[in-house]
């Protein structure tokens, strides 16, 4: 189910479910988030002091009524994740989904540890999201924001996306799904674990060795996450290692899939980063470098 997109006058809820926002990135974003002629509710947990432990915006229970409440709030059309980090695979378990699935269908925005966030609403709620640039980051620059809010107020502009370069050729069409490889790994055998079945998966991750990288690409492979694959879209890799080596662990992990394959297709955990709509059909074609959505992710 798509959500309906934002128009001016809504109320976007910026909200941090993982984790605690660098208060000079939050200062610099509101403004250009409110310049999209929106109301910004900022969440109690954005300009939370850290919580316990450290790495945390908040405890559990808190970041979890921060989030149900604004997705409860019949004003709320958007919940934007103000920043990633570490924490969301925590607070899951404390979000009463069957009254958010009451309130109707909302547009979830966010990437990196959101992704656990993203998979949840598309499995207890069954709506497309975004995985998309975040406020409070040095990678949320102009061509980011312009993308994002693109993608939430006229999605008809954002069905095509260019970039990267083939690792196995060829044109598939599928669902789109996946995120932050860490993430997906860590979300093996909860009730949040899906598959790639049917699916075009967009891959990227952060500040991981190589070694680690292979270690969660082969629990994927390994519990059968990747069975029935279409498509697979390669993002960033930053301060990942040597960018070599990355690449050939992709090509011998990921190559034998025999589905087409791309690299460098630009989202991520890096500057410029476009906004992908997951949950919603699309076509990859690895020869031109393309992603076309057959139809707007909003309604």
């Amino acid at each position: 189910m798509r959500p309906p997109r934002l128009r001016a006058g809504d109320t976007l809820a910026l909200v941090a479910p993982a984790g605690p926002v660098p208060a000079d990135l939050l200062e610099k974003a509101l403004p250009v988030l409110r310049g999209w002629g929106v109301e910004v509710r900022v969440g109690p947990c954005v300009g939370a002091s850290p919580g316990s432990p450290p790495y945390l915006s908040a405890p559990d229970e808190v970041r979890a009524a921060e989030f149900t409440e604004a997705w409860l709030d019949p004003g709320v059309r958007c919940v934007l994740a103000a920043r990633g980090g570490y924490g969301v695979q925590r607070m899951l378990d404390l979000v009463d989904w069957a009254a958010l699935r009451a309130a109707g269908p909302k547009v979830l925005a966010g990437s990196s540890d959101i992704t656990a966030l993203h998979r949840a609403v598309g499995v207890h709620l069954g709506l497309s999201t975004m995985f998309s640039p975040m406020p409070a980051s040095v990678l949320f620059d102009d061509f980011a924001v312009e993308h994002l809010r693109r993608s939430l107020f006229e999605p008809e502009h954002t069905l095509v996306v260019r970039g990267g370069s083939a690792i196995v050729p060829g044109r598939a069409s599928g669902v789109v799904t996946g995120g932050n490889l860490s993430l997906l790994a860590a979300g093996i055998g909860t009730p949040e674990h899906g598959s790639a079945r049917d699916a075009i998966v967009l891959l990227e991750d952060v500040t991981e060795s190589v070694y680690r990288l292979d270690r969660m690409l082969t629990q994927l492979l390994r519990s059968g996450w990747f069975a029935g694959v279409r498509g697979i879209v390669l993002g960033s890799w930053a301060a990942c290692g040597d960018p070599a080596e990355v690449r050939a662990l992709m090509v011998e992990r990921l190559g034998p899939l025999g589905v087409p394959l791309v690299e460098e297709f630009g989202f991520g955990h890096v500057a410029s980063s476009p906004t992908l709509p997951l949950g919603v059909p699309v076509t990859l074609d690895a020869d031109l470098g393309t992603l076309t959505f057959d139809a707007p992710a909003l309604t």
